[in-house]
């Protein structure tokens, strides 16, 4: 019967905008909100009592198998076998992650591309970045669409964002980071002079911002989350968004994110609601969100007026690209003039380009010449589906040559963006639930690894931030003690993980805010971040000195499967061992060293 309850979870839980509806519109939903809660308590309570009940691992060889494991998933997760199209997309499209054998948890993002349709497709890359000596204000204004490719793929991903070209405008930058600075340089914090954040977390791009705003005078704050479940601290941040009646100015820059990249946290729509109605400007952070989750963004009802999404090349792959920045063309106007450069445009590989020289045979030369010209006939497919009909239409033109293909000329070449493609054909519910079901199943089984000989029970693994949860993002931070209660270095689990071929990355959790009943534990846990000793002068300068937690953190793609998850589980669980950490930190550094040596 739970199991049952489990299938239909997807079906009886209304989309999440009624809530802000019932908020907008001030009309109670009582039956919805009580379903909605009926089924997220059963989704979770079914997780927690199916998976390993009444049972703790206290040792790596006494795990079940992997077909085990497996057939319980699905026993309880009977949902998951609806979606075999994820497999075929990845067996198909990104078989080097099978080819490699390895677990790909390092980074949370799509790409535009499939890594078959970059490696096997194409003889040569299909464009390059180029940096553009413009201001943000001015690019908004004057800049256009752009050539051809590069309208064509601005128009594919508003697409797929469900923003609107009516409303927004579109510049590329050359990552996260410089769409974060181009903002901080152009807000006009003398007018609008506060900037407030929410993130759990420390990131590059973030501080980016903050130390740029704060030079020019912007007045920082930041939500603080409650330990030890890392809640938003929502009396604190209530007060800090709502003004004064008598202040009919503009608060400032309220940045927000639905979703921790880092812990996997999700966050209310009614924050940005609640900003908006209070004169503030709203910069939304989709870059954590998954895949699909736009659809399900509600833009008719919030319309942030900037947005920040990023694009990775390929999945599992050089994880780098470019970012989005779209700003709502109301407040253009009201930017200014900045000196800062990260805008990009998308132009033909410079390779290709430096190469059209009088080297090489004709027939190359020809061939080169003929590729640039078509670039600029480029254009990006619609749907999944059309481009499988394409495909299956082209398939007499397609002549194999070893790993390659190439495609034979028929008047134009088409680049189609087919990881978009995918992502679309897949929808929003397979992709969501798939994650869900993947993540709890991996919160559920970590917590079942605990220290043996331990009177006290010690668990090997604490999970910060949500655990077991049907509204969780596919984020998750955690770190591991050994059986003496130590934190076992993130960074060090980091590189033996990556010995095992699976990748793993490391957060800061920050601005966390301890009640008085746990001082003791909080001076237990909190530390300075590293590096930070150096920078003792510039701490002192902006008042803010960085404390926080380390942590091992992960991320599921819509490409994960429960191999990956369970592979994860099988190398975590080696931590069990007593002599593991000390084993493996002292092989680790005899590598290492003899590397340096070399």
């Amino acid at each position: 019967m739970e199991a049952e309850k489990v299938a239909t979870i997807h079906g009886c839980c209304p989309n999440p905008l009624l809530i802000l509806l019932e908020h907008q519109n001030q009309q109670p939903l009582p039956k919805i909100k009580s379903t909605t809660s009926a089924c997220r308590h059963s989704f979770a309570a079914t997780t927690t009592s199916s998976f390993f009940p009444n049972t703790h691992f206290t040792n790596h060889e006494s795990l079940p198998s992997y077909q085990e494991s497996f057939a319980q998933f699905l026993k309880t997760y009977p949902k998951y076998s609806e979606t075999p199209q994820v497999d075929k997309i990845r067996n198909q499209e990104y078989y080097h992650l099978s080819v490699s054998n390895h677990v790909c948890l390092d980074y949370i993002g799509i790409g535009l591309f499939s890594y078959l349709q970059v490696h096997e497709c194409c003889d040569y890359p299909f464009f390059d970045i180029s940096c553009k000596s413009v201001n943000l204000k001015s690019e908004l204004l004057h800049g256009g669409n752009g050539s051809h490719l590069e309208s064509s793929i601005k128009k594919k991903i508003m697409n797929f964002l469900n923003m609107s070209s009516n409303e927004y405008s579109m510049v590329f930058t050359a990552n996260r980071s410089s769409a974060f600075k181009l903002i901080a340089e152009s807000y006009p914090f003398k007018t609008s002079p506060k900037l407030l954040t929410v993130y759990d977390h420390e990131s590059e791009a973030l501080e980016t911002m903050v130390n740029t705003s704060e030079k020019r005078g912007a007045n920082i704050m930041s939500a603080e989350f409650k330990w030890p479940r890392l809640r938003i601290n929502s009396e604190k941040l209530r007060k800090l968004i709502i003004r004064k009646k008598r202040k009919k100015e503009s608060r400032g820059l309220f940045v927000f994110p639905l979703q921790s990249r880092v812990t996997g946290a999700s966050y209310s729509y009614q924050w940005m609601s609640l900003a908006q109605e209070n004169g503030w400007h709203v910069l939304l952070d989709a870059c954590a969100l998954g895949p699909k989750d736009m659809d399900s963004f509600g833009l008719s009802l919030i319309h942030p007026d900037f947005l920040i999404c990023s694009f990775y090349k390929v999945f599992g792959e050089n994880p780098t690209g470019f970012a989005c920045l779209l700003v709502k063309k109301s407040v253009v106007s009201m930017l200014e003039a900045s000196v800062s450069t990260g805008i990009v445009s998308l132009v033909p590989p410079t390779q290709l380009l430096n190469s059209l020289d009088s080297s090489g045979s004709g027939t190359e030369l020809e061939q080169k010449t003929n590729y640039v010209n078509k670039l600029d006939e480029l254009h990006i497919s619609g749907s999944y589906s059309a481009q499988e009909r394409r495909k299956e239409e082209s398939d007499q033109s397609i002549i194999a040559q070893g790993s390659n293909t190439k495609v034979e000329e028929k008047g134009s070449t088409e680049i189609q963006c087919r990881c978009l493609d995918h992502v679309d054909s897949l929808g929003l519910m397979q992709i969501g639930n798939r994650r869900r079901y993947l993540v709890n199943w991996l919160i559920s089984a970590l917590l079942k690894l605990q220290h043996p000989n331990r009177l006290d029970h010690f668990p090997l693994v604490k999970i910060y931030g949500p655990k077991i949860k049907f509204e969780r993002g596919t984020a998750m931070a955690f770190n591991l003690f050994d059986w003496k209660g130590e934190r076992v270095e993130p960074i060090l689990i980091q590189k033996l993980a990556d010995r095992n071929n699976i990748s793993l990355s490391h957060g800061f959790l920050s601005h966390m805010w301890f009640p008085d009943k746990y001082e003791e534990e909080k001076q237990r846990t909190i530390e300075r971040k590293k590096g930070e000793e150096k920078d003792d002068a510039d701490s002192k300068k902006s008042k803010r000195i960085d404390l926080g937690i380390s942590v091992v953190t992960i991320a599921l793609s819509f490409l994960a499967n429960f191999e990956d998850v369970y592979r994860l589980w099988t190398f975590i669980a080696q931590f069990l061992d007593a002599d593991f950490v000390e084993k493996e930190r002292w092989r680790y550094s005899s590598l290492y060293q003899k590397t340096i040596e070399v």
